[in-house]
């Protein structure tokens, strides 16, 4: 089946939309509802759109690494958000650290903002996984 052309030239313009909105949520997930869950599957919903107007190969182009490499550094980088508190040895596993980086911009990061990165990339890589080996190719 062909898709139309309203579609295909459409999806590149609307991919950008949900990606912005998307790391909006995953920055806001902190103070007010929101984060890595939420801000990966907005994400992951730009892409699949983009996926079914373009089909899977060039879904996977604009991805530029496949879906179980942005699993598999999400599951790399929640776990490594853990392990700065190895820096203090009283500390637990999972506590938090904070640092103001000196940018125009006030944004206080912390270890919970770098496990919430680590969870967006394994909903989006999660989910393009799964939607793109249901979507087939002409």
């Amino acid at each position: 089946m062909e898709t139309s052309l309203i579609l295909r030239v459409s999806a590149p313009l609307l991919l950008w939309a949900p990606v912005a909105v998307s790391l909006y949520l995953l920055v806001r997930g902190h103070n007010e509802p929101g984060g890595g869950f939420v801000g990966g599957l907005v994400a992951a919903a730009g892409l699949v759109f983009y996926a079914i107007a373009r089909g899977r190969a060039a879904a996977l182009h604009v991805m530029r690494l496949p879906p179980p490499a942005w699993c598999g550094a999400g599951l790399l980088l929640a776990l490594a958000s853990g392990l700065l508190a190895w820096l203090d040895p009283s500390a637990g596993y999972l506590t938090h650290r904070w640092w103001f980086p000196d940018i125009p911009v006030k944004l206080p990061l912390n270890t919970a903002f770098v496990f919430d990165v680590g969870v967006y990339l394994v909903v989006v890589g999660t989910v393009t996984a799964m939607v793109f080996a249901l979507v087939t190719e002409d």
